[in-house]
């Protein structure tokens, strides 16, 4: 991929942002391939092999934010490592911020990356403890 790849992920999170911000559990799995593969914490590994699967997951996790009054989201750190000429291995920490900006948690997650079409596609993830 070309240099300019940490922009393009720049990019792509912030639209992730975007995504989450609407709690939409299928607006969010727009940004993901299927099959979907998440290696949690506790080193389950879940597949997720429709789009209809991957938006049911998130739609579960965005009601749980949402009962912990969460209202957006947000990154830092991010890492991105070329892997190969069409993927990218990117690392960030999210945060869950509440309607006052307060920070209710955070964790680390890396992604596998590749190109589909002209856009990303997130093909993987892997929490991290923090």
């Amino acid at each position: 991929m070309a240099n300019d790849s940490h922009q393009e992920l720049v990019d792509f999170f912030d639209r992730f942002v975007d995504a989450f911000r609407t709690f939409d559990g299928g607006v969010v799995a727009t940004r993901f391939h299927s099959p979907f593969i998440a290696v949690h914490t506790d080193k389950t590994v879940e597949t997720l092999c429709s789009e209809t699967e991957t938006a049911t997951y998130f739609q579960k996790y965005l009601e749980d934010y949402s009962a912990l009054d969460c209202r957006t989201c947000g990154y830092r750190d991010l890492e991105v490592h070329p892997v190969g000429d069409s993927c990218l291995l990117a690392t960030v920490t999210w945060e869950l911020y509440d309607e006052n900006r307060s920070i209710l948690t955070s964790w680390i997650e890396s992604y596998l990356i590749a190109r589909k079409d002209s856009d990303l596609t997130i093909l993987s993830t892997i929490d991290h403890a923090t």
